[in-house]
């Protein structure tokens, strides 16, 4: 098990995604706020923050040896791994860890990319085959397909994927993103996400 972690964070950030999965995990971590507009805490745009992550972004976490995570899949992924008791993840090399691990990257390699660029550049000529996301519309059908048959991605088990999947589709919902907020089977997966104790938690409930 892993030692006492910092973690980098703001509640109006992608970091509330890996709260709640500190949470879910059991881990013992410290918050160290972060600002982004000179309010209380370490500014993103300081030189001290950017010594520990370049990018000056969140979520970060630094281990108790001084190793840096970033990145939402990769640090939930790790956490996954790190407390095992949690049964955040099935057995390593199973079909079900890599259905995990699809789903982990999905979001930040088509869900993320596929909404900003609908929502940002709703006109777009882009060919959707030239885009590793393909479209937005592709991407929200083959999430609502995987969520059909739930109650989770992997069927009765919760995973570390869903933490990040929930998180990210209640958020996209909370601004707007299209199809999501219309989407009954994602909205009633959200709430089961939502209810569980971790995410009350993190949530400060």
């Amino acid at each position: 098990m892993a030692g006492k972690i910092d973690f980098y964070y703001n509640p109006q950030s992608r970091a509330a995604v890996t709260r709640w999965a500190l949470e879910e995990a059991g881990a013992d971590y410290e918050i160290k706020p972060v600002t982004f507009d000179g309010g209380d805490g370490l500014d993103s745009r300081s030189d001290e923050f950017l010594a520990i992550n370049p990018m000056g972004k969140i979520p970060t976490l630094v281990l108790d040896d001084g190793t840096v995570l970033t990145e939402n899949g990769a640090i939930i992924a790790w956490l996954a791994d790190a407390y095992p008791d949690a049964g955040l993840a099935p057995p390593a090399g199973s079909p079900e860890r890599g259905t995990m691990y699809r789903w982990l990257f999905f979001i930040g390699s088509c869900f993320e990319p596929a909404m900003t660029d609908r929502m940002m550049r709703p006109n777009s000529a882009i060919n959707p085959r030239s885009l590793g996301w393909g479209d937005y519309d592709q991407v929200v059908d083959t999430l609502e397909k995987a969520l059909a048959e739930g109650p989770w991605l992997l069927g009765d088990r919760f995973s570390a994927a869903d933490i990040y999947v929930a998180a990210s589709l209640g958020w996209a919902g909370m601004f707007g993103a299209p199809r999501i907020k219309e989407s009954a089977v994602i909205q009633d997966y959200v709430a089961r996400a939502q209810a569980r104790p971790a995410a009350q938690r993190a949530n400060g409930g």
